[in-house]
């Protein structure tokens, strides 16, 4: 790993000339600063934040990572945020926020520059690449979301059985031609755990209840998707139930709906998979909310237990890193796997006739 040093020889200035550059506290040239800027990129050097204080010291931060595109909102990843901050500050801890795209550099820098003591993983992936840097860095980190090759601790909602207990529920109401609307394409396509696992709960209660189901993949394009919906109502016979579980344009699929000229639930039953708790706009509908509020609290307890099961007397943040240890059974990191309930009125029978 590079010192200061070895930037100040690539730099060709004395290590202190790095420290001013690094810390801003005296006035630098532009070329002078150019060129260590330079050789900081070029040998990947990373100042610690901890270099300030005793090694053994701890930042008492979290970085939660949530992978963002720009111009993309999603309003569960706010709320995320908000309760994985309020768990943490019960614990003593602050929380970074890192929002780059695949997450694995940002937390390269984040563990090699000593930033934070823990990482918490939200949309995880089948075989995550960022999970790979945890191992191979030694960092301790928690999953919001899982992946059975990952052998760190994790919590999340049931999604396979949630999305099964949702059709199973519809089909239960007398619906014999149900559309469950799955994850967007690019989420599968990254294999997000909660797109996957949806998916099979949704194939496993068809198989259960012999209803018939198409599944419809969902698009991150509101226009695309409105068209995709509407396509998928005016099949004849006519689906009597929609299962969502992609609920990102939510407000787009009700208004492709209405556009369609179908009353909900007089016409076509709405049924929706990890809504946000307490959303005013979808009380009238029958619903399995995501436990944010639990999982949070789990997570940031997870995390935080990771952080004193991989201390020997140093933060593990400030521990050199290591080859990736061998991966050990998913079962012995511990987890905290949710069950899903039904929220909201009854499943509105089909239509007659």
């Amino acid at each position: 790993m590079a010192t200061i040093k070895d930037v100040a020889e690539r730099a060709g200035v004395a290590p202190s000339t790095v420290s001013y550059v690094l810390s801003g506290s005296r006035k630098i040239s532009e070329d002078t600063r150019r060129a260590v800027q330079t050789a900081i990129d070029e040998l990947g050097y990373h100042p610690r934040a901890s270099a300030r204080t005793l090694r053994s010291s701890r930042t008492n931060v979290l970085a939660l990572a949530v992978p963002r595109v720009p111009g993309e909102y999603r309003a569960i990843d706010g709320r995320f945020a908000i309760d994985v901050t309020d768990a943490a500050r019960g614990h003593g801890y602050d929380v970074l926020l890192i929002t780059e795209g695949d997450g694995a550099g940002a937390l390269r820098r984040v563990a090699r520059s000593g930033l934070a003591d823990a990482a918490v993983l939200m949309a995880v992936e089948e075989r995550d690449p960022r999970i790979g840097v945890l191992h191979e860095l030694g960092f301790p980190a928690a999953l919001l979301g899982h992946d059975d090759h990952a052998a760190l601790p994790w919590t999340d909602l049931d999604w396979e059985v949630a999305v099964a207990l949702a059709v199973r529920e519809t089909a239960a109401a007398g619906h014999r031609r149900i559309v469950f609307l799955s994850s967007a394409e690019h989420e599968m396509a990254a294999r997000r755990g909660y797109a996957v696992r949806g998916l099979d709960g949704a194939r496993r209660a068809t198989a259960e209840t012999g209803a018939e189901v198409r599944v419809l993949s969902s698009h991150r394009d509101p226009e695309r998707l409105g068209r995709r919906l509407r396509e998928a109502l005016a099949v004849r016979p006519a689906p009597t139930a929609l299962v969502v579980q992609d609920l990102i344009l939510l407000p787009h699929l009700l208004d492709a709906v209405s556009s369609a000229g179908l009353r909900v639930p007089e016409d076509l039953s709405v049924v929706l998979v990890g809504s946000l708790p307490d959303e005013l706009g979808i009380r009238h509908l029958p619903r399995i909310d995501l436990p944010v509020a639990e999982m949070s609290t789990a997570v940031a307890r997870l995390a935080i237990d990771a952080i004193s099961a991989g201390s020997d007397g140093r933060p593990p943040s400030s521990q050199e890193p290591t080859a990736a240890p061998a991966p050990t059974a998913p079962a012995d990191a511990p987890h905290h796997l949710i069950e899903p309930r039904m929220a909201g009125p009854a499943i509105a029978p089909p239509p007659s006739g």
